[in-house]
């Protein structure tokens, strides 16, 4: 049995795992549950994504990485070794070469900290490689050309912003506002307009549903359940389109704030080709409605959204392990 190589997109939200010649051949949410008392894991990726907020005292469902890093070593590490069990399969002789990428702008300690664990995990060989490099391979970009590219990657836990050339990384901005700072936007306006305490799993819903950025052409509108803060007791209030922009106004005028200072250290050259290219979004939380409007509108730059923008950072470590062998082949 030959050795598979396999690049790992480690996401606060989610995991997603190509193996090359495959694919991306799984993608499940990055949640632990374990027991407290006997230490053992009770279920990992989606099994366990079902059983946040609604554990008893001794079982504890965790997401073991927070906005980009390993927040609970022992449990990534974990996590890590079932992902890359249940997508290679057990058969194989040799340990795999895997390729994880991490956000921009993380330090060597948090670096090293993924690459232990990726070695304990299983590893005959670690490459780490940055989030936008990634996202931009994935996305279909030829990212070796002296031509100026800009990526937003917006994440689980982190938005990577970047500006790639020649194969590298000019300039670049991670800033801790992505996909679960939405939800918690969400959360914190239930409970300030509505008096509805509402989870995340819910707040996650609105998001996919109804949330948007920008002032939609028709208002869509949904119920949410949830627990009347004044009574104690379970609630229904109708949300709309329009309340969620209001919502998610502050999280993500910090994304366009964070392009805008990314436009403004571009070397001129680079920041050209970047208004004739226009600026590509990857990552879930490219997913919300009217965040290429919202971009375009402040920065005046065509934004569009990659193909399958949820996938792009995991085919793009995947390609990279590709990129890298074909070198070493010459």
């Amino acid at each position: 049995m030959v050795a598979t190589d396999i690049g790992i997109d480690l996401g606060t939200a989610s995991i997603l795992v190509y193996v090359k010649g495959k694919g991306v051949v799984l993608k499940e949410p990055s949640v632990v549950a374990f027991d407290r008392d006997t230490n053992k894991i009770k279920a990992i990726g989606e099994e366990a994504r079902l059983m946040l907020g609604r554990t008893p005292g001794n079982i504890v469902a965790v997401r073991p990485l927070r906005q980009g890093v390993i927040s609970d070593y022992t449990v990534t590490e974990k996590m890590m070794k079932y992902f890359i069990q249940k997508a290679v399969g057990r058969r194989t002789l040799r340990k795999p070469l895997i390729s994880v990428c991490v956000p921009s702008g993380v330090t060597e300690v948090e670096k090293k900290a993924v690459e232990d664990a990726t070695f304990q995990a299983g590893a005959r060989d670690v490459r780490i490689i940055e989030e936008p490099i990634a996202a931009a391979i994935g996305a279909g970009i030829d990212i070796s050309k002296p031509c100026g590219n800009m990526i937003v990657d917006i994440g689980g836990g982190t938005s990577d912003i970047a500006v790639i050339s020649l194969g590298g990384t000019v300039v670049s901005s991670s800033i801790k506002i992505a996909g679960d700072n939405f939800d918690d936007a969400i959360v914190r306006y239930m409970r300030k307009k509505h008096n509805l305490l509402i989870g995340e799993r819910t707040a996650e819903d609105i998001k996919i549903k109804v949330g948007t950025c920008y002032p939609l052409p028709e208002t869509k509108s949904m119920e949410v359940r949830g627990r009347n803060l004044v009574t104690g007791l379970p609630k229904t209030v109708s949300i709309t389109s329009e309340e969620t922009e209001e919502a998610l106004k502050e999280a993500t005028m910090q994304i366009v704030d964070a392009i805008h200072s990314v436009l403004e250290k571009t070397p001129p050259e680079l920041a050209a080709d970047v208004a004739d290219r226009g600026i590509v979004l990857t990552g879930g939380g490219a997913l919300i409605r009217g965040l290429e409007d919202l971009i375009e509108s402040h920065t005046g730059i065509n934004t569009m959204t990659a193909e399958d923008p949820m996938t792009c950072v995991a085919i793009g470590t995947g390609r990279y392990v590709e990129f890298l062998a074909g070198k070493h082949d010459r």
